[in-house]
């Protein structure tokens, strides 16, 4: 059984002494793909060294965090920290740069759960609609972050022109999570579908074939206590055989091909 995590965060300082021992349990597991995902200028470039160490098995996208971008400090901690001013166009160039390096844009979106303000919600639109310019220029996937933004977040898509939109940890209310799906979109569904509702929905409303696996890891570990990590997609995979009444084998097989065909 082939198993993929398409979103994760393996630059986390929980990581930092066990990189080795995580990839040789994913490796156990049967994962044969990690994207690991930047969020910031720092975490951008840890993510692209991470990829060139262990590629294959680990590609790499780079993102432009909503609230990052604003210069505000991050919602969580762990992840090293946006310093200096984040000057957008500047980083774009950047991932433009990369391009033949990464294996999609992202993540990248809006947040209102952390930013209430209207003024600063505009300037996350603003920033967005770069981002989905460059994704159309660059032909690459769009890895979106959509937390309390759902609704504005499909809006701004829908009238691009981006091939693969990937909703990651998409929270949105049931009429969303079907806009989404007639839209063409991906969904990647968290390990932690293990213990919430909501993403079993999500699995039940979506074609098997617009479903992707990811842990966010070492967020929304399905396993109290623990830290998540790539191994842990296949709680995703189980959750989804159930919901879809397919075996895992089928789950799997499926995710692995739509895995390729969004990122390659």
């Amino acid at each position: 059984m082939i198993l993929t995590d398409d979103h994760c965060h393996l630059t986390h300082e929980l990581f930092k002494d066990q990189l080795d021992a995580v990839l040789e349990r994913a490796r156990q597991a049967g994962v044969k793909a990690i994207i690991c995902s930047g969020v910031n200028v720092p975490t951008n470039r840890e993510v692209l060294a991470l990829a060139k160490k262990y590629g294959p098995l680990v590609r790499c996208s780079l993102g432009i965090y909503p609230v990052d971008a604003l210069d505000i400090a991050p919602d969580a901690t762990g992840l090293s920290r946006q310093l200096q001013h984040f000057d957008v166009d500047e980083e774009l160039e950047f991932i433009r740069q990369h391009k033949n390096d990464i294996a999609a844009i992202g993540e990248a979106g809006l947040d209102y759960h952390w930013v209430k303000d209207a003024v600063l919600q505009k300037k996350e639109k603003e920033n967005f609609a770069k981002v989905i310019k460059t994704a159309e220029d660059l032909k690459k996937p769009l890895v979106v972050h959509t937390r309390d933004a759902e609704s504005d977040c499909l809006e701004m898509l829908e009238s691009s022109t981006v091939k693969n939109v990937v909703l990651h940890c998409f929270t949105g209310r049931k009429h969303l999570v079907k806009k989404a799906a007639d839209l063409g979109y991906y969904f990647s569904v968290p390990a932690v579908i293990e213990k919430l509702q909501h993403f079993k929905m999500v699995a039940e409303i979506a074609s098997i074939n617009q479903l992707l696996s990811e842990t966010d890891g070492p967020w929304l570990s399905p396993i109290a206590g623990e830290p998540n990590e790539p191994k842990n997609v296949i709680f995703t995979v189980r959750n989804i055989a159930k919901v879809k009444k397919f075996t895992e084998e089928e789950v799997a097989n499926n995710i692995w091909l739509n895995f390729q065909r969004v990122y390659g």
